[in-house]
């Protein structure tokens, strides 16, 4: 456990020396804070809507940098020649993985934290309210979700060569599962066999993220779910990652390294 958490401290200092994260880091700040910031007559409405493409803001950004940061990890390791002296530490290949996982998961988290301080503190100012327990299940909900989106990324790190077009099949993958994950079920009702079979296998199988979006419970100032549910998500994301993880390490293990 200790190799694993070097590893994932090595992971969290190489994101956050990294020029890109900032450029995205940064543009996102500033635009949620102009948005947070403009007053349109105290319409309750404008001011939701804002709210909502603040936090998609928080999404999209979020999704990039773990996606970004966890598709380059495997391949840059080759790359440089670097994953010998690691695995010579001696670290075997699961410890690499658990590491890479943690320290992406963690710094993805830390980035998602701060997003999440700057939209609160725009609420504040802007309401004089914030729902705690919601806006908590929010950002507990969606850092999960990035744990499965990590865990992906790592699986696609193993699988494809470049970092440029796992990080592309990823996010075409996770929008993919966003949009019409959740449809899948009324899509196979319309086929005929054994099409409608498959359909049903795939929404079986993929991971729901779109049950982690509860960005309305902030929008709209709602109470929070139910905390069963919001453990029972949790617990789905994590059996997720961990699959996914575990079938991350049965490829590694098997990959030559050369």
């Amino acid at each position: 456990m200790n190799n694993a958490l070097a590893v994932a401290s090595v992971v969290v200092k190489e994101l956050y020396r990294r020029k890109d994260f900032y450029v995205l880091f940064v543009l996102t700040a500033v635009i949620t804070l102009l948005m947070g910031a403009l007053n349109f007559f105290n319409d309750d409405k404008i001011v939701r809507y804002l709210k909502e493409i603040c936090l998609l803001l928080i999404w999209i950004s979020a999704l990039v940098i773990a996606v970004g940061t966890s598709a380059r990890q495997i391949p840059s390791e080759r790359e440089n020649r670097t994953v010998f002296p690691l695995l010579a530490k001696p670290i075997t290949r699961g410890q690499l993985i658990a590491g890479k996982f943690l320290g992406c998961w963690l710094a993805c988290g830390l980035a998602l934290t701060v997003f999440y301080l700057f939209f609160g503190v725009i609420s504040v100012s802007r309401e004089h309210q914030l729902p705690l327990a919601s806006y908590f299940q929010a950002l507990w909900l969606h850092w999960w979700m990035l744990g499965v989106v990590v865990a992906m990324a790592l699986l696609g790190s193993v699988l494809f060569a470049a970092p440029s077009s796992n990080a592309t099949i990823c996010l075409l993958l996770i929008l993919g599962i966003l949009l019409l994950g959740r449809h899948l079920n009324k899509v196979a009702v319309q086929l005929s066999e054994p099409m409608s079979t498959v359909v049903y296998v795939v929404y079986f199988a993929v991971p729901h993220l779109e049950l982690f979006d509860v960005r309305d419970l902030v929008v709209h100032n709602w109470d929070p779910i139910n905390w069963l549910v919001c453990g029972g998500a949790t617990l789905y994301a994590a059996v997720y990652a961990a699959l996914l993880l575990f079938v991350t390490w049965i490829i590694f293990r098997r990959q030559a390294l050369a």
